[in-house]
């Protein structure tokens, strides 16, 4: 073999090694990257995905707590619209039984030694 053949075939080896180690390095950078990028991304999701935890758990409270009393007052009104219909109906009740014996005095006894006419 002459020189000029070696060096071809070395420079051809040489140009080989190049670039297979170039498109190495290119790809170990590429994932390397996108790793960071990954990485950055999560971080960040992790951050609002906790945030927003947060003010979920404080409105959830809020709301316990709002609902809570607006149970306590609709109770407290309902026992006094409860009260107030009771006291009315038992009034009524009295009145009624007030009447039933004025209408019985206004028609007086049932006479009993009568005869009846034929």
């Amino acid at each position: 073999m002459s020189a000029e053949i070696i060096a071809v075939v070395l420079s051809a080896v040489g140009i080989v090694v190049t670039l297979g180690a170039s498109m190495f390095v290119g790809f170990a950078w590429c994932v390397r990257r996108t790793d960071a990028v990954e990485r950055r991304l999560n971080d960040r999701i992790d951050d609002v995905e906790r945030k927003l935890s947060d003010r979920i758990d404080a409105l959830d409270s809020r709301l316990n707590d709002r609902i809570d009393d607006v149970e306590r007052k609709l109770g407290a009104r309902i026992d006094d619209v409860e009260r107030k219909l009771g006291a009315r109906i038992d009034a009524l009740g009295h009145e009624t039984t007030e009447v039933k014996i004025a209408v019985a005095r206004l028609e007086g006894p049932v006479p009993r030694l009568l005869t009846r006419t034929r």
